[in-house]
């Protein structure tokens, strides 16, 4: 028996259908209920696109500039006319009735590969996949497709890329749907063949105009994970901690390169700004080689900073890097150096007037840069 998730079984159930949860299938001798009881499926709590309301798949909409203008363009691209509305009215009726049937097709597809398995062995998110699918495939032949049917699209599209749909397993069952619809209508056909090719190529643009929706999302939703990504491991590699008021560290770590220094700079003039900083403590201990490149990059954040009105210490200049930078001929006379952090952060601290009493704890960091 082919496999099925329990949202299916009532709706596959070949003469009868279960009764309530709990009770036994009114039809024993069904391949895929076999006498069995549908038990109640516990649904735990899950957070999914669209369940609660439409304003995910609205502020969506609006950030992929899906207006009415741009809707009915996307119509005239898949080539949608008055007379495909007129084919797909003729079908309707066959496609109504087999709704059940083309969404189990959809995604007992999807349940024979390996990389939707996170949708399909989630009870609650596959079954409200299932609400969606049907109220897809009843909307496909609505003639209707303007913004509310886009808005179900992305909410649908929404809830796929929640589940870590890959775009290509999503494909492969949007044309398994396709090949069963497509079936179905010929073999209602009767006598006029052709019509109701001419139906399902109607049909299909529909269809081409949800996918291209639908795999927007995906890749849009795919993409702003990448930058949430990229923003983390930026505030991880240019942390801006503060050490007292008005005194910030700034420890840099690794390879600087043009994109990483542009971080650098970024982020410590944010935090003097937030933070009506004077005083600046750049370590760089655990940058392991300085060229001309290098050198050059921390002269432009020192001198960015000192006109956001901050002097920047820079500390952690070992023995072989000085010596690389002098062999090298970098002039580095306008910056103020220390030999290591904590010398760093006392001259700093003297400038701002503190001074250090004995016995009294240390002030703790707070990291200004996130």
């Amino acid at each position: 028996m082919a496999y099925r998730t329990a949202v299916f079984m009532a709706a596959r159930c070949a003469a009868g259908r279960p009764s309530a949860a709990g009770e036994p299938c009114q039809n024993p001798q069904s391949d895929v209920c076999s006498g069995a009881y549908l038990a109640p499926v516990a649904t735990e709590e899950v957070r999914m696109p669209g369940h609660a309301d439409s304003r995910e798949s609205l502020a969506l909409m609006h950030q992929m500039g899906l207006t009415s203008g741009a809707i009915e363009r996307r119509k005239q691209i898949v080539g949608l006319t008055p007379v495909d509305l007129e084919r797909i009215e003729t079908i309707k009726d066959v496609v109504l009735r087999e709704l059940d049937d083309y969404a189990a097709a959809f995604f007992d597809h999807l349940a024979k590969l390996e990389e939707a398995r996170p949708l399909i062995e989630n009870r609650a998110l596959a079954e409200r996949a299932r609400q969606l699918k049907l109220e897809h495939l009843r909307g496909l032949v609505s003639g209707d497709y303007g913004e509310r049917y886009v808005e179900q699209r992305i909410e649908l599209g929404l809830l796929y890329a929640a589940a870590g749909l890959d775009t290509r397993v999503f494909l492969g069952a949007f044309l398994n749907l396709l090949r069963h619809i497509g079936t179905q209508i010929v073999r209602h056909a009767n006598r006029a063949p052709v019509d109701a090719f001419e139906a399902f190529m109607s049909l299909k643009k529909v269809a081409f105009f949800d996918l291209g929706l639908i795999v927007d999302v995906l890749v849009f939703e795919r993409e702003r994970i990448i930058r949430q990504q990229q923003d983390a491991i930026r505030e991880l590699s240019t942390p801006v901690l503060q050490l007292r008021d008005r005194l910030l560290l700034l420890p840099i770590i690794g390879v600087i390169d043009t994109y990483r220094a542009r971080l650098i700079t970024e982020s410590l003039l944010e935090a003097i700004r937030s933070n009506r900083a004077k005083m600046v403590v750049m370590d760089i201990t655990g940058v392991a080689t300085i060229d001309s490149r290098v050198a050059n990059h921390i002269l432009q954040t020192v001198t960015a900073a000192r006109l956001m009105g901050a002097k920047v210490i820079v500390t952690g200049i070992s023995a072989p890097v000085a010596q690389s930078l002098v062999a090298l001929g970098i002039e580095l006379g306008g910056l103020d150096t220390v030999g290591d952090l904590q010398g760093g952060i006392e001259l700093a601290e003297r400038n701002l007037g503190y001074r250090v009493i004995p016995g009294e704890p240390a002030p703790a960091l707070a990291n200004v840069a996130s």
